[in-house]
């Protein structure tokens, strides 16, 4: 028998299919190949190797990044579960109860290859990585094996789905990926990437590390203000875009309003004072309190907004993913200033 022998009950076929080319030992048990024929098969110069435990891949040669992956996640499912297989009579409602929770049950891939499936280039290709780690519930029982590495959390992540794998989203991969490196140049690359390719916003990797526990760490620390203030510049990047793109009136940009002969008022990114409208870019974080800040923002919108200033808050995940929909709030803020009452003079000084 050789690797292009059909097996009973169920043949293999169409091995040009990765989700053919690896298989668990179950999976080949469900094909009529049991454990010591599957070993046989995997022996120097036999046609089979096996990747990890109880997972083969039916061929010789190195595995290409694709069988790494989806050999690293078979590795995670329970011997109890297996990917789905065509179900006969007996077994349909089991496969159904399987299919709906995917061919890989919760796992999903993090860290350096999750971030390599999302393009990122501040890390190595996937062929390149040593090790391959995988996102799995805290109840699971595994170690690390091979090329897996098996990172726990109590909460799983929604997961994307790249290259038809389920993938953690970027900035969960990102804090999986920094708790990895010492290295303090690595992780501010990493970081910047992140946000300066528009794969997520600051605030959200901010929360990821601090949920990691990772803002204990002096280098993290200094790449986190770096990273702030790279997603702070980012944003109003796409202000200004926001404002050139949908054609609205020129603003004054970031300045600091103030009564005459009073005090400082507060900060906004962007005033109107034909219309007495301003836009402040919420970009608060987990690193700071919450209630204050917030407390502290609602004040100056309380005060401007009794002396006659409108202030159009607006989040720098809202100016990457729905810049019409902002656009069309700060226009309808500048048309409705003709029914407002004449605003309060304010002096107006750059910041």
């Amino acid at each position: 028998m050789n690797s292009d022998t059909p097996l009973s009950p169920r043949p293999l076929h169409h091995l040009s299919d990765v989700r053919h080319r690896v298989m668990t030992a179950r999976q080949l048990r469900d094909h009529g190949v049991s454990g010591p024929a599957a070993g046989e098969r995997c022996r120097p110069g036999g046609p089979w190797q096996q990747l990890l435990p109880g997972v083969f891949l039916l061929r010789t040669g190195p595995a290409t990044s694709e069988e790494r992956l989806h050999a690293a996640l078979l590795y995670t499912v329970p011997r109890t579960q297996g990917p789905p297989v065509q179900p006969g009579p007996a077994t349909a409602t089991a496969a159904a109860r399987e299919a709906a929770a995917g061919p890989y049950g919760s796992a999903m891939i993090t860290g350096a290859a999750a971030l390599a499936l999302h393009r990122f280039t501040s890390v190595p290709p996937l062929l390149a990585l040593d090790h391959i780690d995988v996102l799995v519930p805290r109840t699971r029982r595994l170690r690390a094996s091979g090329f897996v590495r098996i990172v726990r959390a109590h909460t799983l992540p929604h997961p994307q789905t790249l290259t038809g794998v389920p993938v953690a989203p970027v900035a969960r991969a990102v804090a999986d990926t920094v708790a990895q490196l010492t290295d303090a140049s690595t992780v501010r690359r990493l970081l910047a990437e992140a946000v300066r390719g528009g794969h997520c916003e600051a605030a959200a990797v901010v929360k990821e590390l601090t949920r990691a526990r990772l803002l204990a760490r002096a280098h993290v620390v200094d790449a986190v203000d770096t990273l702030l203030a790279e997603g702070r510049a980012v944003a109003e990047g796409r202000l200004y875009d926001l404002v050139r793109d949908h054609r609205l009136p020129a603003p004054l940009w970031n300045v600091d309003l103030r009564l005459p002969g009073g005090p400082c008022l507060g900060r906004v990114d962007a005033f109107w004072p034909e219309h007495s409208v301003a836009v402040e870019i919420d970009s608060r974080t987990p690193r700071q309190d919450d209630d204050a800040v917030w407390s502290a923002q609602f004040r100056k919108r309380e005060h401007l907004e009794r002396l006659g200033i409108m202030v159009v808050h607006i989040t720098p995940k809202k100016l990457r993913e729905t810049p019409e929909q902002q656009a069309a709030v700060v226009r309808t803020a500048l048309m409705a200033s003709a029914d407002r009452d004449p605003a309060a003079y304010l002096v107006v000084l750059p910041r």
